[in-house]
């Protein structure tokens, strides 16, 4: 079962340099999060910073109530075993078999025997879909197989939440739709945390239970996937439609008067009801034979209201 995570009043930098200032939210327990953001926006300091690799200048991050930016080494450890987190890369040891990779964490972490670590390691193979690769080295396999590999190192010692830093980076689309709908299908199958940091906006359409956008050093909104999808925040639909009218820029942000006339040019009246008028994009189910968790009910009811008002507004 996953834990929530609160962030109040968070702020980072490094020297002079403001990464991100009064960032407050909720990851709630159990549900999938996607944080979004331009390049350079810190989104990886974030959650660097959640698990207690980097200290903030400023707030609280609570844990199952716990403050982690406040808490000892030793507690911070304890408070760490509740995270299992997937690196860009997948950071696997080169020298290593699939299989060993994957053993690791076990073997280092706790005093399981062989045995034990053995069955641990192939029910997490299967889960992620690697059983009959055990004594592959990540050399020998696919960008997406080191994915997944990485995933199941993430899941051996049962964190309740997982951080998932770009999982979607340097593979091709049909990689990134089976890694959504895995990712989709842990999450209903163990119920942890899941946040997911990524520039893919298909997989923020269609995976999480709640969105994030980070933008000029601060969080611009943070909520259910629909509100943000749906939203009327320039900077909201220019990064959901991926166009190079409105705030962001190459150098990030652009002139207040340049950014109006660009929005006035395309048109982009305040009362369309989802970025670039586009219907909600419909979320991604558990595959066949995975029960859904409880709160997909809600979630349901809450994009069919929206789905009726949209319908009403026409």
């Amino acid at each position: 079962m996953g834990v929530e995570i609160c962030v109040e009043g968070l702020t980072k930098s490094f020297g002079r340099q403001v990464i991100w200032q009064d960032v407050s939210l909720t990851l709630p327990a159990g549900e999938v999060s996607v944080m979004l953001g331009p390049s350079g926006t810190g989104k990886s300091v974030f959650l660097k910073t959640l698990v207690g690799l980097l200290k903030p200048e400023r707030g609280s991050v609570k844990v199952a109530g716990r403050d982690v930016t406040r808490l000892r080494e030793r507690e911070l450890y304890e408070v760490r075993k509740l995270f299992g987190v997937l690196f860009q890369d997948g950071a696997l040891f080169g020298s290593m078999s699939l299989y060993d990779n994957i053993a690791f964490p076990l073997r280092e972490h706790t005093r399981k025997s062989e045995s034990q670590i053995r069955r641990i390691v192939l029910e997490k193979m299967d889960m992620v879909g690697l059983l009959g690769s055990e004594g592959k080295l990540p050399g020998e396999i696919s960008g997406g197989m080191r994915k997944r590999a990485g995933l199941a190192r993430a899941l051996v010692l049962d964190p309740e939440i997982i951080l998932f830093d770009e999982p979607d980076s340097g593979l091709d689309p049909v990689r990134v739709a089976y890694l959504n709908q895995l990712i989709v299908d842990l999450n209903a199958q163990i119920n942890a945390t899941f946040l997911i940091v990524t520039h893919d906006i298909a997989s923020a359409r269609q995976v999480p239970d709640n969105i994030g956008l980070l933008f000029r050093r601060e969080l611009v909104m943070f909520g259910p996937r629909e509100k943000l999808l749906s939203s009327d925040e320039p900077v909201v639909r220019q990064f959901l439609n991926g166009r190079m009218q409105g705030p962001i820029g190459m150098a990030e942000e652009k002139d207040a008067a340049q950014v109006e006339q660009e929005l006035a040019q395309l048109g982009d009246g305040a009362h369309t009801k989802t970025p670039g008028g586009q219907a909600l994009t419909p979320r991604l189910l558990p595959g066949p034979g995975i029960t859904r968790p409880p709160r997909w009910e809600a979630i349901a009811r809450r994009e069919a209201e929206l789905h009726r008002k949209e319908v009403a507004d026409a």
